[in-house]
């Protein structure tokens, strides 16, 4: 076997392979003695069929795939042995592929395009990183604290409709068209300040008259009411009819301890117990949100100020190989995108690289297991018990889809590490917001 390298430029090249007879003969005659083991040919008992036979049925096919067997290993190997960094999977020259007589031939030659990463510097001083820090008050405390008593709460019927309260029944238009809904769906809060008493106080039975296009604060309250597609809702005009049906109403969970309990389990007895939670885990949530858009940044402005050369034609091609189903048109279309993640990438490697980061299984396991805590309040106490259920959960996520939530996990535990160092390099501005501030630049980032 022989393997040369063909560098065309700092960011394309070749390898090219020629093997002979020697090179693949002998996995070839292994695997017909293999086949001679199992194959089940009529006429002839399962291990006595004779080898000329089986060379002459499976030959041309064994040979075929253990050359390419050998191929794919061998160029795996040469990147491995020569420390190539390429992006990317080696993509085979298919005119010399197509070329091959596969019964004649017994000395054959393979080329295949990989594209390289040149050397390149990056520089975390550079980076001029803000973490914003939430400050929780009482009015996020209270907020949530509303927002869990109702998660936490009932619902009953009351005789009347009244301010926060779902009211449904058949909806019938009476001007203008002939749509009807046996089962409309209406929250008093989507209304109009001025269309409230339409329907306040109404009871069961009660009909109401109104115009569907006024009474509603926005155009998505129609799509809900009459749960039709909302280019149909907005069509929707004229005088309809509401006959009430019946009056659902959410009553909040009261401050006890059977509310503590369902929120936080047995560790909470009492209000302030309970107020003190609250705070650590909206600042936790808060915090973690903080890391996240500082890491956003961190790979935004590393890849921002990183100068690395990429075979963009090369990386243009194998994508459309390797994704059958994409166009040029949207592969120019999301080629920024993916050269931005792909440099990131890149980046990570050689941060990692240079000082020497590496994830340890432990750390996976770890953050698998982090991850199911999350979910399950519960597994937040560190019992025995809990700490044997984690262990099993974890492993049967890890082991999950083939590897790949191993993987994925993996790549979480690799990023953080690698921001975790960046991060410890530069100190970060600190910037003060609150919850409100924090929530808008959010949103506009998105």
């Amino acid at each position: 076997m022989n393997i040369t390298l063909d560098k065309k430029d700092t960011t394309n090249a070749s390898i090219r392979i020629t093997l002979e007879e020697a090179d693949y003969q002998p996995r070839v005659e292994k695997k017909l003695k293999d086949y001679s083991r199992t194959a089940s040919i009529k006429g002839f008992r399962p291990g006595k069929v004779p080898a000329g036979l089986l060379k002459k049925m499976y030959g041309k096919g064994i040979l075929v795939d253990e050359v390419n067997n050998l191929l794919i290993e061998s160029v795996d190997s040469y990147i491995k042995e020569n420390k190539l960094s390429i992006v990317g999977d080696p993509l085979p020259n298919q005119t010399e592929a197509e070329g091959i007589d596969w019964d004649t031939q017994r000395e054959f030659s393979f080329s295949y395009d990989i594209g390289l990463v040149p050397e390149f510097t990056y520089d975390v001083n550079k980076l001029n990183l803000t973490r914003t820090e939430v400050e929780i008050t009482d009015k996020d405390i209270n907020d949530s604290l509303d927002n869990l008593k109702a998660r936490h709460g009932n619902y009953i019927n009351p005789e009347e409709v009244g301010e926060q309260d779902l009211a449904f029944g058949g909806l019938k238009q009476i001007e203008g068209g002939e749509f009807q809904k046996e089962n409309a769906y209406l929250f008093v809060n989507k209304l109009k300040e001025e269309a409230k008493p339409l329907f306040l106080g109404k009871k069961k039975g009660d009909v109401i008259v109104f115009d569907i296009q006024s009474i509603f604060a926005d155009s998505d309250s129609v799509r809900l009411f009459t749960q039709i597609p909302q280019e149909e809702a907005d069509k929707l005009a004229g005088k309809f009819e509401l006959t009430i049906a019946d009056i659902d109403r959410q009553v909040p969970a009261e401050m006890n301890e059977e509310f503590f309990k369902k929120v936080y389990g047995e560790d909470v007895k009492s209000e302030e117990e309970f107020k003190e939670k609250l705070t650590q885990e909206l600042q936790k949530l808060y915090d973690k949100e903080s890391d996240n858009r500082l890491l956003r940044d961190i790979q935004n402005q590393l890849v921002e100020t990183t100068n690395i050369d990429l075979p963009n034609e090369f990386l243009k091609r194998w994508l459309k190989v390797s994704n059958k189903n994409l166009s040029d048109e949207e592969i120019a279309k999301e080629y920024d995108e993916f050269v931005k993640g792909l440099k990131w990438t890149i980046i990570k490697d050689k941060i990692a690289k240079d000082n020497d980061l590496k994830v340890e299984h432990e750390e996976v396991l770890e953050q698998a297991k982090n991850s199911f805590k999350e979910v399950y309040n519960f597994l937040q106490n560190d019992t025995p018990e809990n700490e044997s259920l984690l262990n099993q959960l974890a492993d049967n996520f890890l082991k999950a889809e083939k590897g790949q939530n191993y993987m994925n996990t993996f790549q979480r535990v690799f990023t953080d590490k690698v921001a975790a160092f960046v991060k410890d390099q530069i100190t970060p501005q600190v910037k003060k917001v609150s919850t409100e501030e924090f929530n808008k630049t959010e949103e506009a980032a998105s």
